[in-house]
């Protein structure tokens, strides 16, 4: 049987009670959210922490939102309600695109945007997801807050910026005219991690890509993102020969690695094609042509 072991259980009854708990137990305390990943590390031994925090009744960390030009999701939001919710449709199909592919309604029920971010598996979709739309994330700590790009967020598999007190709070998205999104997936089976996926963004200027954004995941893309195609994108038209040269842009920069999800060479076909299919979308959405 797999048991976790002994662990002290903490329940936080706000966002400053939580970072005062966090600095109480120090670095062996963790946040638990919707506990999909964590509790089965926990069984497994490979995550042994002191303390859990427990942060599910902190409603002032749940919401969807547009305030200052910005659509601002709250961490602890389940995924179900970000792909139920038509506001962030409405300005970021990519985010619906995203969620509708993540594991399976279970788990989309209890777990949270914050928690999948945090947990920094190398294989997250809304890490991806993120990154094409260049958000920014918000940590909290106890003298305040700091903000940090989604792209600067991870330093590494299962690693994040977020200090041992502090506590991610908000993902914010500026609202730009203009613009569509999508996102493109490959797994083995429904709701299984990506082989390879890619989302992306294009803002348009008449019929020229004003502004790209490319994320990738699971093909080994440095933070998530494929910053030279979104630069040779910047200012080109938008056809076909465009997203075809931008999709081998992004494979050239991948570093995929060979598992038992596909070779390395597969993966980096993937990130090609999928590259081009989130851009194609993306553009149809920006036409108001696509849903």
């Amino acid at each position: 049987m797999q048991v976790p072991a002994q662990v002290e259980y903490e329940r936080a009854t706000s966002v400053a009670h939580a970072l005062a708990l966090l600095t109480r137990y120090g670095p062996e305390s963790r946040i638990l959210a919707g506990g999909h990943s964590l509790i089965p590390m926990m069984k497994l031994r490979l995550a042994q922490p002191e303390t859990l925090i427990d942060i599910n009744d902190l409603a002032e960390l749940s919401y969807i939102r547009v305030a200052d030009g910005e659509l601002q999701i709250g961490a602890l939001t389940r995924h179900a309600e970000l792909l139920d919710s038509a506001l962030a449709g409405e300005h970021f199909a990519i985010l619906h695109d995203a969620e509708r592919v993540i594991a399976d309604p279970v788990v989309r029920n209890w777990g949270t945007i914050g928690g999948s971010l945090c947990q920094a598996d190398p294989s997250e979709d809304l890490s991806a997801a993120f990154a094409a739309l260049k958000a920014i994330m918000v940590i909290c700590h106890a003298d305040g807050s700091r903000t940090v790009p989604a792209r600067d967020f991870h330093t590494g598999p299962y690693e994040t910026v977020v200090a041992p007190a502090e506590l991610l709070t908000e993902i914010r998205m500026p609202i730009r005219a203009g613009g569509g999104s999508a996102y493109e997936k490959v797994g083995r089976r429904v709701g299984d991690w990506p082989v390879g996926a890619a989302g992306a963004a294009v803002w348009l200027a008449g019929e020229t890509i004003s502004n790209a954004g490319i994320g990738l995941t699971a093909v080994g893309a440095q933070h998530f993102a494929a910053t030279e195609a979104e630069e040779f994108l910047r200012g080109a038209p938008a056809t076909e020969e465009s997203f075809a040269r931008a999709g081998e842009i992004a494979a050239e920069h991948c570093r995929p690695s060979s598992d038992q999800r596909g070779p390395a060479d597969y993966k980096r076909h993937l990130a090609a094609e999928l590259t081009v299919r989130a851009l194609r979308r993306a553009l149809l959405r920006a036409r108001g042509e696509d849903a």
